[in-house]
Order: C-alpha cells, then structure tokens, then sequence
C-alpha cells in the first residue's frame, strides 16, 4: 500500500473507526498522488519566469488554441477553456455550488461538510463512490422501483448483492417498515449502504415529511445496532418538487447524525438545469471531522485522477457563468412552470374514468417521470405494439410497469399520449380475446 494511501486510513481511523471500516478495499489504497499535478500546482503559485511543467502548449502567455474554434467561444477566456481542470474541479465552480447547498436545504445550516468535487455528471459520481464503498458481496439496498443502471455501476462492476424492497405500502406512501427490515437484516455483516434517489426515478416519487422522520429513524436505528451505513443520496431530479412533499436533500437531516452513518450527496447541473450533455456532477460528503473531509477528497481525487483525470474545463466555465448569471434564477423558475404544469395536466388526465379499466398509477409528485401499472398485458408487450403501430416511445421496467417521461412531451399532447397508449392496450386485449375464442 503506497504509504500516502496509508497516511489518509491511518487520518480516517484516528478520527472515526467506522467510516475506514465502510471503505472498499479499493477505496482503501486509494490516493492522490504527489506527481506532475501536485509539482504544476507549486509551479503555477511560484513559477514567476518559467513553468515548464504540465503537458499543455502555450503561445504569447496564452492557452495555444486554433482560431476557427476559438471562434465558436468568442466571450470565453481561452484560459476558461483549453487548460486541464484540476481533478477535483474548477475551485470557484466548487464555491458557489456549495453556496447553492445551502441555500437549497435548509437542514445544512451549522453542519459540517465538504466542499462539492465536480465529476462528469451523476453517474460518474455513482461510479466513485462504488470504487470507494463497495466491496464485492456487499449489499446496495434499494427499493423495487429504481433505475437500472445501478445494476451495472454497483451489480456488475463491484460484485455487490443489489437487494430491494417496495417502494410503495398499502397505502402508496414510502415503504418505511420493509425499508427498516432490510436495513437492519444487515446487522450480522455490520455494513450497508443505503441508496436514496428522491425524485425517484422511474415513479416521480418524493416523500413527505412522515415518512422522511421514519426513514431517518431507521436509519438511525441501524447506527444504534452498530451497521456501519453508506447513505448514498442521488438527487439527480433536485428542485423538481409539485406537491407538499420533502423539497430538500435528505442529505441535510443526515449530516453529522451519526458517526456511523456516512451521507453522500451525489447530485448536478445536468437534470436541474437542463445541461445534459456538458456532464457537469457533484459529489459532497457530510462529517463533523474535516480531517476526515479532507481524506475523503483526497481518496475520490485519486479515482478522478487515475479514470478520466478531469473533467470538462468548458462544461464547468459554461456552469459558474450560468450559475453567477442575473438570468438563471429567473430561467429557472420559468422552466419550473412548465414542468410543473405538465406534471399536473398527467395527474388530471390519468384521473379520468376511461383509463381505469388499462392502468393505475404509482403516486408521483416531483421530477421527469411518472408510472403506469397495466392491468393485464405485458408492459414490454406494450411497448412495442405502441412503437410499431402508434409511433410512441416508452420504458417497459418490468412486466408491469410502464414508465411514461412527461418532460419531453408538451403540455398539449399529454392526452393524447395517453389515449394513443390506452388504444394501444386495447388493440393488444382484442388480439388476445381472439387468440382465445380461436384455441
């Protein structure tokens, strides 16, 4: 073990025993290494004649660059763009993004958490977490209604056991007691790391504020049962909230609630500010030691370093300016509104009598997305009846469960979405009353 990896385990073990304990073997020996980065960081600070250090090209004092592309950046400093972005991201982009933190979840105030490191977008953050939490045969508890990429990022590349439990009671609120149950079915291996993803994606589900004090309860049940618990909050949908439910991060109630609990909030400009493709992410851990905060960075530093090194220093230029803009409040809101009315024209279409006999509907509040329960067919069935004779799009999840992106439909067309689906059902109900009558 390179003896700087040794350094931040022996950091994390003197402040809390716990927290080395819930590190991957991987997560174990990472590190930030001293080389090239580290030494172009004094030079940049002290090199007043020459730096001949990083591997970029210069040319009268500037970021060498071709002029047909510089075109296309004609207000962007070439030094915003062309030079690498420190694996840990550009600093001031870091600043204001935990200011945001603040100010968005009230719950942070007077904790103690660490500046945001920036990834490429959300799943990438996923994708570190996992090389630092996750041990092979460890257990990602998750409930039955999640995205299924987390298969690959925990499942497949960590060899972790995903194990689920229902989203949703008799009553369509969050499941807090089989949430419980299988968080403290943990006990005997005394580790677990818990995903949250509110807005939930597939359903469009957030909780409310009852269920949110039973799942930091169980949460903290656990801790008291001594299971040490990676809380991994994805609020990749943040903002996104319709109704009265919780219109914060969790990671704000969690911070500093245990010292066997680690949250970690993993969230980005991609979703919440309609930047797809710039892949701008987050990833902030909570603790009350800095110490601790700062081995943590220097751990998810490593991983950024020795996968893709950094990230897009356009992106996150792109990013701080929009974030820093007098418009970006205001924008903001405006996109609100028309996903906010989008997501209430869908709740006052599917309320119509004349879907009942194809479908319910998983409860859903915030978000892109919404879920259809179909009475009777096959949801993949469905969906490719739909594609080939109606021309629509949709996510077979399951045998049942259809999920329906209300984001990218305008408010106008939601019926007629829905009634294209609803023929699409019934043509595939004829066919197998015929079928029958046939046989």
């Amino acid at each position: 073990m390179n003896h700087l990896a040794k350094e931040l385990n022996d950091n994390i073990k003197r402040e809390n025993i716990y927290i080395n304990e819930m590190l991957s073997k991987l997560g174990e020996y990472s590190y930030y290494p001293k080389g090239i980065l580290s030494q172009s960081a004094e030079a940049n600070k002290k090199a007043h004649r020459f730096n001949a250090t990083i591997g970029i090209a210069t040319e009268n004092s500037t970021p060498m660059h071709f002029d047909h592309i510089q075109e296309q950046f004609r207000n962007y400093d070439p030094n915003d763009i062309y030079p690498y972005a420190p694996p840990s991201g550009k600093q001031t982009l870091r600043e204001v993004w935990r200011s945001k933190l603040l100010k968005d979840n009230p719950s942070l105030q007077n904790k103690t958490f660490s500046l945001p490191l920036i990834t490429n977008a959300l799943t990438h953050g996923l994708s570190i977490v996992a090389d630092l939490f996750v041990n092979a045969d460890d257990s990602i508890i998750l409930p039955d209604k999640y995205w299924g990429n987390y298969n690959f990022i925990f499942e497949t590349r960590r060899e972790a056991n995903i194990l689920t439990y229902p989203l949703f009671d008799e009553f369509e609120k969050f499941n807090v007691p089989a949430f419980k149950e299988c968080l403290l079915n943990q006990k005997e291996k005394g580790k677990a790391i818990v995903l949250l993803n509110f807005p939930n994606n597939p359903t469009g589900y957030t909780p409310y504020q009852k269920e949110v004090e039973g799942i930091i309860s169980a949460l903290y049940e656990a801790a008291q049962n001594g299971i040490n618990t990676v809380v991994i909050l994805d609020d990749a949908y943040f903002g996104l909230f319709y109704e009265n439910s919780l219109r914060e991060s969790l990671f704000g109630q969690l911070a500093n609630l245990h010292e066997r609990i680690l949250p970690i909030k993993i969230d980005g400009a991609t979703k919440e500010n309609y930047v797809w493709g710039l892949r701008v992410g987050f990833i902030t851990y909570a603790s009350e030691s800095l110490t601790i905060l700062d081995a943590l960075e220097q751990k998810t530093k490593g991983i950024i370093r020795g996968t893709i090194s950094s990230g897009s220093h356009l992106s996150q230029t792109v990013i701080l300016n929009s974030l820093k803009s007098n418009e970006y409040l205001k924008e903001k809101q405006q996109k609100y509104e028309v996903m906010y009315a989008r997501a209430t024209k869908v709740k006052e279409v599917l309320n119509k009598e004349k879907y009942q006999k194809y479908w319910k509907y998983y409860p859903f509040n915030s978000g892109y997305f919404m879920c259809l329960k179909l009475h009777n067919v096959n949801a993949e069935t469905v969906r490719l009846h739909l594609l080939e004779k109606y021309g629509v799009g949709t996510i077979a999840i399951n045998d049942t469960d259809l999920r329906i992106a209300f984001s990218c439909v305008e408010e106008e067309n939601i019926e007629e979405l829905f009634d294209l689906i609803g023929e699409g059902i019934k043509d595939l109900i004829k066919i197998s009353e015929v079928s029958a009558v046939n046989k």
